[in-house]
């Protein structure tokens, strides 16, 4: 990750609202900054909003109206700019927004896009041989339309000089991670208690894209059956169980789960808790017996070998590699 610049004087980041841009992702954004403010009682960051053309209102997706406080051509120096908006517009307006950062002396250390925003800076010819991301419904639009951009379905990318946020709550663990660069890991986890926040999701971790979306809305059955593991991950459900409560027979069952989902529904079943495993160990400080537990292991030992022929590392090689 880059380092954005000195935490010596107050970083300045440009929020750049394009037509339709998001609301709520531009107000988490700017929410952390102020408090980050606020708990370190000094100005370690300022912000500015900015538009592409002059005298320019911009209208949220909600139907808000914005004024930003200047065009883009007459930005300051900035630390980092964000663009925030809905799927690009027209040539012309992506070719002013490629000029009109290319005119920004010197260069933002970090020019980045939050959402569908990501549509405008690979337009612009911004993202070529960049990794990035952008909201789940857009991955495969985006990823046939710029075969030059490593496309991912993390939460969020920042690679080099570049950084994509697939918007709405990852925007906070987005944001978290660039004060993290600064201010440390330390501060961040007091700024992240501030926000209720359970825990805080690196960038790595994937969008979580509903079932009904990947095998199409046409197997509720399948969709139930699902949302019944993920709700019994401590005490898991038997096969036979999960076919009664969704109105299958076993047979049934099985032959959706191996139609669309390529697996057996016991198979699916221990890779959700698996998952959800590696997910506490990566994140939390309970034990691994404690984890092995909450994710329906019946021992420690259990627990560690099943872990191990899955992953090929066991629980506690996992936590040491944090």
């Amino acid at each position: 990750m880059p380092v954005l610049s000195s935490p010596s004087r107050a970083q300045r980041y440009g929020f750049l609202l394009l037509p339709q841009f998001s609301l709520s992702s531009f107000g988490l954004a700017a929410d952390v900054l102020m408090r980050a403010n606020q708990l370190a009682e000094q100005p370690l960051y300022e912000l500015l909003t900015l538009s592409l053309h002059s005298n320019e209102t911009v209208r949220a997706s909600c139907g808000l109206p914005w004024r930003p406080d200047l065009e883009l051509a007459y930005a300051p120096r900035l630390d980092a700019l964000f663009v925030i908006g809905d799927e690009a517009g027209t040539d012309t307006e992506t070719d002013d927004l490629a000029r009109g950062l290319g005119q920004l002396v010197p260069q933002p250390a970090l020019i980045g896009a939050l959402g569908t925003a990501s549509w405008w800076l690979a337009r612009a010819g911004l993202l070529e041989g960049y990794r990035a991301t952008i909201h789940w419904q857009e991955i495969h639009r985006f990823a046939e339309s710029f075969p030059h951009v490593v496309v991912s379905s993390n939460l969020f990318e920042i690679d080099r000089d570049r950084a994509t946020c697939a918007g709405g709550a990852a925007t906070l663990d987005f944001m978290l991670a660039l004060i993290s660069q600064t201010q440390g890991n330390d501060f961040v986890a007091q700024l992240s208690e501030l926000f209720s926040m359970e825990r805080m999701r690196p960038g790595n971790e994937r969008q979580r894209i509903p079932l009904a979306t990947r095998i199409g809305g046409s197997q509720p059955k399948l969709t139930e059956a699902v949302a019944l593991m993920e709700a019994n991950i401590e005490e898991p459900l038997s096969t036979d169980d999960i076919a009664y409560y969704v109105g299958l027979s076993r047979r049934q069952l099985e032959r959706l789960f191996k139609q669309y989902l390529n697996t057996v529904p016991s198979r699916y079943y221990l890779e959700l808790r698996l998952n959800r495993a590696r997910q506490l160990l990566q994140q939390t400080s309970k034990s691994i017996v404690q984890i092995g537990l909450s994710c329906g292991f019946s021992s420690g030992p259990h627990f560690s070998s099943t872990y191990r022929n899955h992953f090929g590392i066991t629980p506690r090689e996992e936590r040491s590699v944090r």
